[in-house]
């Protein structure tokens, strides 16, 4: 290489690595950029889901039937009976057998008082005469021979229908999708051998 073309190359050396700063600072100052705009921009909301039950309305009706059914076992008055709770956006549906209607009552207020609860549908029955330990015991059978027919049918197969039994009448509640759903629920109810009759006290989701 001749004396003078090395000192070209030298003398272009410095003004390359100006360059290449340059071309740095401008790449690093359009990154700031684009990430303070991307900060102020407003967020994206297309992907809202519709209004309706979503996963945290889920989560927050699981809570309120806890809570519902915390205050229900912790009050002397009630703690001994066998409600069964469902909530289902907010409104709570009460069901199982009481011994009188005070009981009753003090069931529904402290359930309006517990926080998350928009509503009480009361679906409780009053107890006809008092049973024997043997009338539990069968009782008992019945229901969980109802609940495993109603997880065994297809068309219904849900863990959201509430199942209560006394002295073979056999109280279906909870929420269903549709009228079909509830038609089926009842008619396998009666089909089961124990059950005297079915008191159907279900609603429909909205």
């Amino acid at each position: 290489m001749s004396h003078d073309s090395m000192a070209r190359r030298t003398e272009n050396l410095p003004m390359k690595i100006r360059t290449g700063s340059l071309m740095l600072s401008t790449a690093m100052a359009a990154l700031l950029t684009l990430a303070v705009s991307g900060c102020n921009k407003a967020p994206d909301t297309s992907g809202t889901p519709p209004p309706g039950t979503t996963v945290g309305t889920e989560i927050d009706d699981s809570v309120v039937t806890t809570n519902v059914k915390s205050a229900l076992l912790a009050d002397p008055e009630i703690k001994s009976l066998d409600f069964k709770v469902e909530t289902r956006k907010g409104e709570v549906q009460l069901s199982g057998f009481v011994d009188n209607q005070a009981q009753l009552d003090r069931a529904v207020a402290l359930t309006q008082a517990i926080a998350g609860v928009r509503s009480v549908q009361n679906n409780a029955t009053l107890k006809i005469a008092a049973s024997s330990v043997g009338d539990k015991v069968d009782d008992g059978i019945v229901t969980t021979r109802v609940k495993s027919a109603l997880l065994a049918d297809i068309s219904i197969k849900s863990f959201d229908i509430g199942v209560v039994t006394r002295r073979g009448a056999v109280q279906l509640s909870g929420f269903v999708n549709n009228q079909s759903q509830m038609d089926n629920a009842v008619t396998i109810a009666k089909g089961i051998e124990g059950v005297n009759s079915v008191v159907n006290e279900m609603s429909l989701k909205k």
